[in-house]
Parts: C-alpha cells; structure tokens; sequence
C-alpha cells in the first residue's frame, strides 16, 4: 500500500482512511491514557476488536468511554483486562487466559510504559523501568507469539529517548551504577527497539514481523513521575539545545498524530519495509552516525538500537532475568 503521503503532522484517522479491519483482532498495553486511548479508538472505528490492558479498571472505564463509543458506531468491540505490566505474575496470567482461550491476534501493540520515576523495583526485584518497559513486553510478546498468525504485527513504542543510552547488559537494574531516571529510561527504550528487531528475527519467517516506533513528543500522562516545573525546565533547556543546532522551533504532537505513526507500521505500511525498523513521522527512520551530535527533539535512530547481535544478546538475557524458555 502507498503511505508516501504521509508525514508527521498525519493523524490516525488519516492514516487509516479507507481500511476496513472488521475481523481483525488487537492487543494493546496500556488504553486507558493518551496514546492508548487514541489507538484503540481509531482501530475500532474501523471495525477491530481490540483487547485493551490497563492497571485501573474503574479509571479506565470512564477514560475509554471514547472507544467504545466509536465500537458501538462502527462495529467494532473493546473489551478491558487488568493487567500490570511490572509484575510479571499478572502479565503471565493474563497471557495464559489469552492462549486458554486460542483466540489469535492480528496485531499486538506494546504501548504502555512508564518514564522517568525515582528509584525503585518491581514486585520481581527489577529496576522499575527496566522491569516494566522491557522485561514485562518482553514475557508479554514471547507468550502471545503463538497467537499471532500469519500477516500479523508486533508494534513495540520505542523513543527517541533511546539516544540517552544503550542497554546496559551487565548492570540492567543499576546494582552497580548510579542511578538516573533519563538515562535508565533511555535504556529501557532501547531495550524495546531491540526487542521489536529480535522478535522480527524470529518470527519473520512465518509472516510475522516487528517494528518499534518513536510517536514524537506529546503531553500525556508518560509524564506523571516528574514534578511539573522540573519537567517544564528539562523541556525548556532542551527545547533550547534544538534551536541552537539550527534546528526549526519544535512543535509537540497531538494524541492522533503521535498514534498515526503506531498505525502506519501496524496496519498500513509494506510489512517488508518496517519488519526490524525503527520508525517515526510515520517513515522508517533515518540512521545516526554513532558520533551525530543531534537535539533530544530531533530525528532519527542510534546504530545501537537497531543491532541484531546486541538485540539477540538482550532477547537471551531477558529470558535469563525472567525464567521464560
């Protein structure tokens, strides 16, 4: 299908004008905030049947009221499971009623995730970050694979947060290094471009492929770890940085901008195009030299987040951290 046309002021609407996906059925962390809510709200419009994960189900219950206003229109069907994603015991009982049931996914959307907080662990014993954003997608997609059928897609939310650092394979839940929350989310969305290039690898040879992608910058609830006035001076001085590399004034996406490019790669975009790529502005992302001085707004994706070998070192050390075989 030719998407050409689209860029990064495209909308979800926009991106999936014309596509009927009654029949097609969709899994999505995290539905009940920005991102969330815009993506399932533009895959039911169009006939999907989405199942959706939140940690709050009487939150949820009014925050996606959008959705399923928009099924009941189209067709389409959202149904709300809890899940927590950093506790890995409720992310393998929510799969195992997933593979119970035997129904298969079309798509599965890694969307949920967590930025920037203090200090802590999850209920396994993983830095909070690292053990939300990456080992709980990771136990999630290993345990739905069986389930996505031929022609199916793995969408993994990346950042270009993950210019702020590599994975760190020797040291994942800062036992030994100072901890800080950019750097240790920077890793974490590493982690998840990894994951969409080691899953890819794996699957590609039976119609199934992966991507991750960057939505762009946009005010949700990603932000709710951070003190208002710390997060508008981080945002201000960086937002100063991009202008003083020449860069345009930068401008912060809507909900429906930043999901289009979630959409683009799932739904709309050639699968052989996206299959292991890193994608923003709903494109496949241009590649940074190693030593590329860029701004925290501006495009493109690190070497490192796309290495097969240090994706297939992750992959195994994941399975490591978390006794999955």
């Amino acid at each position: 299908m030719n998407s050409a046309h689209f860029n990064a002021k495209s909308t979800t609407d926009e991106v999936l004008a014309g596509t009927d996906l009654r029949g097609k059925r969709v899994f999505i962390t995290g539905v009940s905030a920005g991102l969330g809510i815009e993506t399932a709200r533009a895959l039911v419009a169009h006939g999907a049947d989405v199942i959706g994960t939140v940690r709050d189900l009487d939150k949820a219950h009014g925050a996606t009221q959008v959705v399923r206003d928009a099924a009941e229109a189209s067709g389409g069907s959202l149904e709300i499971i809890r899940m927590d994603l950093a506790d890995l015991a409720s992310v393998r009982a929510v799969t195992d009623s997933m593979v119970a049931a035997g129904k298969t996914f079309d798509l599965v959307i890694a969307n949920a995730g967590i930025m920037a907080p203090p200090f802590g662990v999850t209920p396994d014993g993983f830095e909070l970050q690292f053990g939300t954003n990456v080992l709980g997608h990771f136990v999630l997609v290993h345990r739905l694979a069986p389930l996505m059928v031929a022609g199916a897609r793995l969408i993994m939310l990346s950042s270009n947060g993950h210019r702020f650092g590599d994975v760190d394979l020797d040291d994942p839940n800062f036992t030994h290094t100072p901890y800080d929350p950019w750097l240790a989310y920077g890793r974490s969305k590493t982690g998840d471009a990894l994951l969409a290039v080691a899953f890819d690898a794996r699957h590609r040879h039976r119609g199934v492929r992966a991507a991750s992608v960057h939505p762009g910058v946009i005010l949700t609830e990603l932000t709710r770890n951070i003190a208002p006035e710390v997060f508008e001076s981080a945002f201000a001085s960086m937002h100063e940085q991009h202008l003083a590399l020449g860069n345009a004034p930068f401008e912060v996406k809507t909900p429906a901008e930043g999901a289009a490019t979630t959409l683009w790669a799932g739904v709309v975009a050639d699968a052989e195009t996206i299959g292991g790529r890193y994608c923003e502005d709903c494109a496949i992302a241009a590649p940074l030299a190693d030593d590329a001085v860029v701004s925290a707004f501006s495009a493109g994706v690190r070497p490192y987040a796309l290495d097969p070998v240090r994706a297939e070192q992750l992959w195994i050390k994941c399975a490591e951290l978390t006794g999955e075989a």
